[in-house]
């Protein structure tokens, strides 16, 4: 087989390889252009260029690593969210569209021209405290994570986007705030329940577990937290948390037994519940 492919030609090499349909060229486009270092348009412009001998080989590899499963955000080394371009690692959960919700729900209850104290638990890479602190400046946003390996990957972005305002804190979801009180919560927590048969699909597998599985059939860590929060949350605070399409019943009820208020479910773009918000009156 030649090795003197067009770039048009490697797209529907490629294409064909990965999934049927635009998915696979689409993936395929976006492997390229990350090997060539040029953007997806490039590849339009200059469809006749030749690849050389060894791009041509490089290109295979990635063809395989992305072939076996492996996430296209792990093999750039990058995930674009909320207009943010973040680093990843195989340390971080990968950002999701479907989180962009929290983001949504948080910045509608934080006000512009306020300096309001917001968290952000198991930050990952820094996605959600990132997205609010880039939103609202005057707002200290801190962001808490249980490994240093991951809390590394969210400070590095935070330092590339020249976020200041959002500071990153060591250790087990609340465990860095003793003391501390804020106006909103935020959380991405895990909520896959063991052996959990997704675990082995999209990808989830190259994913860290400690990001995506939960005791008590995927609720333990939403209940830690929002039994927690409690203690955390200024009067008229708000505590919002992602979880899985069917856990929002048990969600609601477990926050207005805690005496939440204003407690209501939110689904995302594709229409499935996805965020829990409540309201934490002290009196």
């Amino acid at each position: 087989m030649t090795l003197n492919f067009s770039i048009a030609e490697a797209i529907e090499f490629a294409g064909n390889r990965l999934v049927s349909g635009d998915g696979g060229r689409l993936e395929a486009e976006r492997l390229l252009a990350y090997l060539l270092k040029v953007e997806r348009s490039y590849l339009y412009a200059w469809s006749d260029r030749r690849l050389t001998p060894t791009q041509w080989v490089s290109f295979q590899r990635l063809l395989q690593r992305r072939a076996k499963g492996e996430p296209l955000a792990y093999i750039r080394g990058w995930q674009e969210f909320w207009s943010l371009n973040l680093q990843v690692t195989e340390a971080t959960l990968i950002p999701r569209p479907e989180t962009e919700q929290v983001v949504e729900l948080a910045l509608q209850r934080l006000d512009l021209e306020r300096a309001l104290n917001v968290a952000d638990l198991g930050t990952g890479s820094g996605a959600i405290a990132l997205a609010m602190g880039s939103e609202r400046p005057r707002a200290r946003v801190i962001a808490t994570d249980v490994s240093a390996e991951t809390l590394e990957v969210a400070r590095e972005n935070g330092r590339r986007l020249g976020l200041c305002n959002v500071t990153f804190r060591l250790g087990d979801w609340f465990v860095p705030l003793v003391g501390e009180r804020f106006h909103l919560i935020a959380s991405n927590p895990p909520y896959i329940a063991e052996g959990d048969p997704h675990l082995t699909q999209n990808g989830l597998a190259f994913e860290p577990d400690i990001a995506l599985i939960a005791k008590d059939k995927g609720l333990g860590a939403a209940r830690h937290i929002a039994m927690t929060a409690r203690e955390h949350l200024l009067d008229g605070g708000w505590l919002l948390l992602e979880h899985g399409y069917e856990q929002g019943p048990s969600l609601l009820a477990l926050f207005t037994q805690l005496g939440y208020q204003q407690v209501a479910d939110f689904c995302d773009l594709a229409g499935l519940p996805r965020v829990v918000a409540g309201q934490w009156r002290a009196c």
